[in-house]
Order: structure tokens, then C-alpha cells, then sequence
């Protein structure tokens, strides 16, 4: 029987020991270490544990540790990225099967290093003592001519989860992720980025990973978080002239409502099963648009209570087993919903509003 409050003290204890020791099902997960702490770390900001609990010294030496660093300056544009490594494993030249030969590995990604940043803003570390010009001028590199991002230097694809990566990770003054997080731009090309995202706006009013797509959660939080981090954007555009917006916001409040379900929960995608972690992405949009006082509140609190695990974290289904990354999201949508013991969010950086702003 599923729980009828939202029980924070279990939740730390869950976190705690992921804090500790991952459980083994996590070992598939080594390649995202980084990751995995970053959910660790800032949900327990955001469930206002004690400070005790985290070793911040400890946890600033870690990260940083995982710094690509290029040999000379002229390495900074030779295509590859200076970010963060996932993990300590990913530090490791790879080996080609067929000869033997050790291959070089890419230098970090975009994900890692927006986790690696979100986590030193969270535990009070000053950015500015980090080589956030590494970071930043090749970062820059892995902007493509159509204003999206790829997350490694090669071989990968490109979509808008990249570009929410680049401008948060430059971005956090306030709001969060690199561009935003380092107060600098200089490792994007805003305009071009702008375009992108305009292009993914979809028919229907969501936004898709790329233009032409099926609008997604996900790519829609990114898009609308994005756009405000960067400025294109005003914050409750829906009390403003939403008609002069660069993107269509009835259809996008549209498009947003209509994804919570009959049972409370919000689905990524229409006909989809309602999951834990779309009452965080679709329910930041509609708090950046000023929409969040549509929700069906009670009934998305009596959903997520079914996904709330009798061990502590929330599972992506109800009934399913808890993970980090469902129970993340589930404390930043109970955030939304202002349960008491939760530290407010900030939507655009998905981390407490307090620690990005920096106090």
C-alpha cells in the first residue's frame, strides 16, 4: 500500500547509502559515475539534509580529478573536448581489437561535465578557480553549422538534450548548466542555438530532439530552459505578451497540459504510460511559462506517492524498484509541488534555487 506522505527522512537515508556504496545493479553504470553523483549530491540539497553527510572537500577533489587538460593551448582547437570524464574508467585509453593499438579517448563529453559543474555549484566550490577556458573554448567545437550539439568531438549524434548541456554548463549565475554556471558564453554561438531550437518546435506545439521530430518531455524541457537561460525568453511568459514570443505558447501550454494522464501522472509522449520523471520535465515548463496553476496538483501528488518506494526513492513506474535517476526527479517534482522539508528549485538548472544562485 502506497505511503500518503512524502517521506523525506527515508529518502535521505536512501541517498546516503548511494552516497556510500552502489548497489551492483549500478556496475553497467560505471561509464556515468559522474552522473550517479550528481543525483546524489544535489538530492540531498534539495531534501535539506545536513551538511555532515557529504564530504565537500572530498567531493571537490573527486570532480576535479576527472578534468580533461589539454598538453599545450594549441590543443584547444585540435576538435576535442577539455570537459569531464564520466568516471575514472573513462580515463583509460581504449584498445583496438584488431591490432592491439591503444586508441585515443575522446577527452570528455557534455553530460559529465555539466554534471561535474552542477555538483561544484552545489557544495559551495568556486568555479572560477576551475579551467573553465578549456572548458569553454573547445566546447565550442562541438557546436555544429545548424546550431546544435554533439556531446563528444565525434561520433555521436546531436540533439537538443546537447545544447540544454552547453548553455547550462556556461550559463549559471542563477539558473543552471555551463554556460550559465561558468558566466560565460563565449563557448557557443547563442543565435545559432536559437535557431535550432525554433526549428524543433513541433506541429503540435512541443518541442522534438530535432526539427522534424516527435515533441518529447524532455526535449521540450530543454528547449523552453534553454531559450530562457540564454535570454530569448521572459520567465511567466503567460502573464506578458505571449503573441510577440519567438515560440508558440498557447500551443505549447497546450501540448503540455494535455500530457497529464487520467491517473495524476504527466506522460512523455502521447499514449505513453505516466512516469515519475516527466512531473519534473514537463511541470518546469509550465512553471517557466506560468502555467503550473493548471496542473491537476492533488492528483499528481496521489501519483507520485505510488511510485514512492517503502525503501526510500522513487521508481519510474509505480509498483517498480527505486533508481537514482527516477528518484531525483521525483523529489524536484515534489519540489514543484512546495512539499515542506524540500528546498524550492530552480527550474532552468534542475538543482535547488539556492545553491544556484550560490549562497
Amino acid at each position: 500500500m502506497a505511503s500518503e506522505i512524502f517521506e523525506r527522512d527515508r529518502h535521505v537515508t536512501f541517498l546516503q547509502m548511494m552516497y556510500q556504496l552502489l548497489p551492483s545493479p549500478y556496475q553497467s553504470q560505471e561509464i556515468n559515475r559522474l552522473t550517479l553523483a550528481y543525483f546524489v549530491i544535489s538530492g540531498l540539497d534539495l531534501l535539506a539534509a545536513p551538511d555532515r553527510l557529504v564530504d565537500k572537500e572530498a567531493v571537490a577533489k573527486w570532480v576535479l580529478s576527472l578534468q580533461a587538460h589539454p598538453r599545450s593551448q594549441s590543443e584547444l582547437n585540435n576538435g576535442q573536448f577539455y570537459g569531464f570524464y564520466g568516471s575514472r574508467s573513462a580515463q583509460f585509453p581504449s584498445e583496438d581489437n584488431d591490432n592491439g593499438a591503444l586508441l585515443s579517448r575522446s577527452v570528455g563529453n557534455l553530460a559529465s561535465t555539466y554534471c561535474a559543474v552542477a555538483i561544484l555549484k552545489i557544495i559551495g566550490y568556486d568555479l572560477s578557480s576551475i579551467d573553465s577556458e578549456s572548458i569553454l573554448t573547445s566546447m565550442r567545437n562541438l557546436q555544429q553549422s545548424d546550431g546544435s550539439f554533439m556531446p563528444i568531438h565525434t561520433g555521436a549524434e546531436t540533439d537538443l538534450r546537447f545544447i540544454y548541456c552547453a548553455a547550462s554548463i556556461e550559463l549559471i549565475d542563477v539558473p543552471v548548466a555551463i554556460c550559465h554556471m561558468l558566466g560565460n558564453w563565449s563557448g557557443m554561438d547563442k543565435e545559432k542555438a536559437k535557431a535550432y531550437i525554433i526549428n524543433c518546435q513541433s506541429y503540435d506545439g512541443g518541442f522534438g530532439l530535432t526539427p522534424g521530430s516527435e515533441s518529447h518531455g524532455g526535449a521540450t524541457y530543454c528547449s523552453v530552459t534553454s531559450l530562457r537561460l540564454m535570454g530569448f525568453i521572459e520567465e511567466d511568459i503567460l502573464s506578458k505578451d505571449a503573441e510577440s514570443s519567438i515560440i508558440n505558447v498557447p500551443l505549447l501550454l497546450d501540448w503540455c497540459l494535455q500530457k497529464q494522464a487520467a491517473d495524476g501522472g504527466f506522460q512523455g509522449r502521447p499514449n505513453k504510460p505516466s512516469d515519475t520523471c516527466y512531473a519534473f520535465w514537463i511541470g518546469s515548463v509550465l512553471k517557466v511559462l506560468g502555467g503550473h496553476k493548471f496542473i491537476d496538483k492533488k492528483a499528481l501528488h496521489g501519483f507520485l506517492l505510488t511510485c514512492q518506494s517503502e525503501y526510500g526513492g522513487f521508481s519510474k513506474f509505480p509498483g517498480d524498484f527505486p533508481d537514482l535517476y527516477h528518484s531525483y526527479y521525483g523529489f524536484t517534482a515534489f519540489s514543484l509541488l512546495e512539499e515542506p522539508g524540500l528546498k524550492p528549485l530552480c527550474v532552468e538548472l534542475g538543482m535547488s534555487a539556492i545553491a544556484a544562485i550560490g549562497i
